[in-house]
């Protein structure tokens, strides 16, 4: 039997936790079952990875006007701009003209702007377009306009809603289990290289992630200062760097690195393609976000590698670890709290490497990319048979 070809849709080119997770999901399909063709609105490191990887990658120019409009900014105001809108319509087509030249049998999109965009591709094209939601759709993520916009359309647009949690999904509106499931992310098997035991016996403490307010590097920062008073020696790394925009967030924790005498334990390592690499590097992962994490890409790519997470209790991430025992959960936003249990794992690292060993196992077990391959193929299936029966 002739593979199906399934287009997967995402309007940046930039890596964030939703493209790790794509790129990870593609390259992990069976290819004798489903042939995986990438269409990106940015060319970037995404596609650079992609390529790679050996996936099929096409570059299709998103307007920037449209591309880089903030999803804090989606909305009725947003959408109906009419210069945009007419931006977004006739690249709807383009793509849907792409879809139907290949033989596209199903579409599948992988951010807010991907879903709205390849939800009039699929229409006009008349193939089943599956919404992988990987933001919480709430007002504590989103402004309230954005948010009720996209529940209205989340109802009526996609033919199935794939969540990254639990968590995301409980802010979508209720639909029928055949409309809708739960698949978190996978974790792809660590290839990188080993690095020194010297390296890995430093006592580096790091945050991975873009930097963001919410991503919370200000309450990292000032954990940090408190610890520094009992672990001198100890040292921290911020790695990641600002997108979006949001820059003046970036200079304001370093400045306060710089207010807390902090320049020399404290290192901004920027983005970093060899993120697991940095990750070897540290004893303790820590995750600081202030707001419930959709998933948290970062923090199983952590416990794969066997280091002791501590992490905000909020979202996806209270669904991968498992407090006591793959690491350490804190309350969001509280600096002290966060001290603590970085203090408790640097005072007592056996435990802390026994934490790593749980996490690891636990990560193998319900979260590697093949379990998720399978389930994604599952619904592949399932969409297929269904629009098949209705034709």
């Amino acid at each position: 039997m002739m593979a199906k070809t399934i287009l997967f849709f995402d309007h940046t080119g930039r890596l964030g936790g939703g493209e790790i997770a794509l790129l990870n999901l593609v390259a992990a399909l069976d290819i004798n079952r489903f042939t995986p063709v990438v269409v990106l609105g940015e060319d970037g490191s995404l596609g650079d990875r992609l390529r790679k990887a050996g996936v099929e990658t096409v570059i299709m120019p998103l307007d920037p006007r449209v591309g880089e409009t903030r999803k804090e900014a989606l909305g009725i105001s947003a959408v109906m701009q009419l210069r945009k809108l007419y931006i977004l319509l006739c690249y709807a087509w383009k793509l849907s003209r792409f879809i139907k030249r290949r033989k596209v049998v199903l579409l599948h999109t992988n951010s807010l702007k991907a879903d709205i965009i390849g939800s009039i591709s699929a229409k006009l094209s008349r193939v089943p377009v599956i919404w992988h939601v990987r933001d919480r759709i709430d007002v504590d993520y989103l402004p309230p306009a954005a948010v009720n916009v996209f529940r209205w359309l989340c109802r009526i647009l996609p033919d199935f809603v794939i969540a990254n949690s639990a968590a995301t999904l409980s802010t979508l509106p209720a639909q029928p289990h055949n409309r809708q499931r739960v698949v978190h992310d996978g974790v792809a098997p660590m290839t990188t290289a080993k690095i020194s035991e010297s390296a890995q016996s430093s006592r580096i403490v790091g945050l991975v992630g873009r930097i963001s307010p919410w991503k919370g590097q200000h309450i990292f920062v000032q954990a940090a200062h408190h610890i520094r008073q009992h672990f001198p020696k100890a040292r921290f790394a911020i790695i990641g760097s600002a997108l979006f925009g949001e820059d003046a967030y970036e200079y304001e924790v370093r400045v306060l690195v710089k207010k807390l005498g902090m320049e020399n334990e404290m290192e901004f390592l920027g983005f970093r393609e060899d993120v697991q690499m940095e990750i070897q590097k540290l004893e303790i992962l820590v995750h600081a976000s202030t707001i419930a994490e959709p998933f948290g890409q970062v923090v199983a790519e952590a416990m794969i590698q066997g280091k002791p997470v501590v992490a905000t209790n909020g979202g996806g991430v209270a669904e991968i670890m498992q407090h006591n025992r793959t690491g350490l959960l804190v309350p969001m936003g509280d600096a002290r709290k966060m001290t603590e249990a970085i203090l408790w794992l640097l005072n007592n690292p056996e435990k802390g490497r026994e934490m790593g060993r749980a996490g690891s196992e636990r990560i193998r077990k319900h979260f590697s990319i093949e379990q998720v391959a399978r389930k994604v193929e599952h619904i592949y299936e399932e969409l297929l048979e269904s629009a098949t029966s209705h034709e």
